[in-house]
């Protein structure tokens, strides 16, 4: 599933504070994020395209929804690294690191970091 910039920074919010109301999102990116609080309607509109795409859902308490994730963010994170992998790198994990070291974005160290962590997982 493929997700806009805007939907994805509503569920960055949703997930770090699990369910939520969309006064509670507006309130997160102006206190933690250091935003301008967006207008209600901006965020509502967001909320419910996340629910057309299935990624949310909502529990009504009166007139006020509280929206919580479908789908939690390892999983959401996993589909998003594999449609990169296969779309920029031919299905390849091994090319996907191989270009992640030719433009240094990833250390020696930290790709023995991963060594470590294949053979520790492989024990």
């Amino acid at each position: 599933m493929k997700l806009t910039r805007a939907e994805e920074d509503i569920m960055q919010i949703i997930w770090q504070l699990g369910p939520c109301t969309v006064s509670q999102i507006r309130d997160f990116m102006e206190q933690n994020l250091g935003q301008p609080k967006p207008p209600h309607s901006s965020i509502s509109t967001i909320v419910r395209i996340l629910e057309e795409k299935g990624i949310l859902d909502h529990k009504a308490y009166g007139r006020t929804y509280e929206y919580f994730p479908k789908i939690s963010k390892g999983d959401y994170s996993r589909d998003s690294l594999q449609k990169l992998v296969t779309d920029y790198f031919d299905g390849s994990m091994k090319r996907l690191v191989s270009f992640l070291v030719e433009e240094k974005d990833l250390s020696l160290r930290e790709l023995n970091d991963l060594i470590d962590k294949l053979e520790d997982d492989r024990q």
